[in-house]
């Protein structure tokens, strides 16, 4: 027994803590776990590309008119 483990108390290996935590993990994963229909992942993804899409133009054009406004003041002065 290890000296650092309390008297009296088995000793709990390694390889013992890892198997009880992935057949744990796997129990909750099978059972516990509550997945997303594959419709709603669907319609969530597409959310996400518009807005994305969206973000971009607005951010893209923000871009622009900030570069064409600095051109022209650079031109004039």
């Amino acid at each position: 027994m290890a000296k650092w483990l309390p008297k009296g108390r088995k000793e709990y290996f390694t390889m013992e803590k890892i198997t009880t935590y992935l057949t744990e993990s796997w129990d909750e994963i099978k059972n516990k776990v509550s997945w997303t229909k594959y419709s709603e992942l669907q319609s969530s993804a597409i959310l996400v590309l518009v807005a994305s899409t969206i973000f971009a133009l607005v951010i893209g054009a923000i871009d622009w008119a900030f570069k064409s406004g600095l051109e022209w003041f650079y031109r004039e002065f």
